[in-house]
This record gives C-alpha cells, structure tokens and sequence, in this order.
C-alpha cells in the first residue's frame, strides 16, 4: 500500500466523520426547535386562558386592579420574548429573555392564584373553577414541555462540546444553546 493510498483513506474518513458529526449537530438542533413547538403551544395556551379569566375577573375584583396588571405586563413580555425565541430556539439570548419573562409571569400567576384561593365563593360562584383548573393542567403540560426543551439542548450541547466534534462545531457556527 502506498502512502498516497493511506492519505487518500485517512482524508475518507475524515470526510465521512466530518458530514456524520455536521449531520448529527444539525439534527440536536433541530430537535430543540421541535420541543420549543409544544412548548410554545403551551406558552399560547397558558397566555389565552390568563387573557380569558382576567376579562372575568376584572370586573368582580376591581379592587385588584393591579394584580391583572401585573400579570397583563407580565403576559405580553412573555409573549415578546416567546416570538423572538420561535425564529431561533437554539440561540442563547431570544432563550435568556424568555427565562427571564417567563419567571415573571409565573409569579404574577401566582399572585393571581393565591387571590382565587382566598375568594373560593366567588370561584365557585362564577364558573371560574373550570378556567383555574385547566389553567393548572396547562401549566403542567408547559412545565413537562419545558422539561423536553431542556433536554433537548442538554444534549445538543453536550455532542457541541465532545472532542473532536467540538472543532466543527466552532468551524460551522454551532454555538452553545440556552436551557430554560
């Protein structure tokens, strides 16, 4: 075997691991775009259903004005953020922003809630105990959503940073993504 033969398979196989590692990268980071679809369902879902109890709730509880307008402001930074982490899920800071606006409107939610749990004869009253509880299976698909998203990036970041993977990476552009 000659050496031109050695080079000519060593430079194979260096091909054919560089298309296979692109391919496999290229594939984590689409699977993160993928959680962050049902993700987002979710964050949607979530943003109607507060949209829908605070037009009941305002006019029962004006006296609480600005607990819904916390969670008013709250909502459409979160929606904000959810539209600029949808056009790159994998990008670290759309994702940052969106932890962050996210964290917000789960303590304005919160708030909201621990008001209901003070108000039950009004919740039962009203009809807004169905609107409460699907909102809390709704928060439970969005947090298990979450979980999917996570681990999405967890491992796309992982195969990011394995040797010698972590060389084309840094070739290509495939830059560390954000976990939620």
């Amino acid at each position: 075997m000659s050496w031109t033969t050695v080079l000519g398979v060593v430079v194979a196989i260096l091909v054919f691991w560089g298309i296979g590692a692109y391919n496999r990268l290229m594939r984590l980071r689409n699977a993160i775009g993928d959680a962050y679809v049902l993700l987002d369902q979710h964050l949607n879902e979530r943003a109607e259903l507060c949209s829908a109890l605070l037009a009941k709730l305002r006019p029962l509880l004006a006296s609480e004005q600005a607990t819904f307008d916390s969670l008013d402001s709250a909502q459409a930074e979160a929606r904000t953020a959810a539209q600029a982490a949808r056009l790159k899920p994998y990008a670290g800071d759309p994702v940052a922003a969106l932890a962050v606006s996210s964290a917000v409107h789960a303590a304005a939610l919160t708030r909201l809630m621990s008001l209901l749990e003070h108000q039950p004869d009004l919740r039962e009253r009203e009809g807004i105990d169905p609107m409460v509880d699907e909102l809390k299976l709704v928060e439970r698909q969005r947090a298990f959503a979450r979980q999917v998203f996570n681990m999405a990036v967890t491992q796309y970041n992982e195969a990011a940073r394995q040797f010698p993977t972590r060389i084309l990476a840094s070739l290509y552009g495939f830059a560390e993504a954000r976990s939620l």
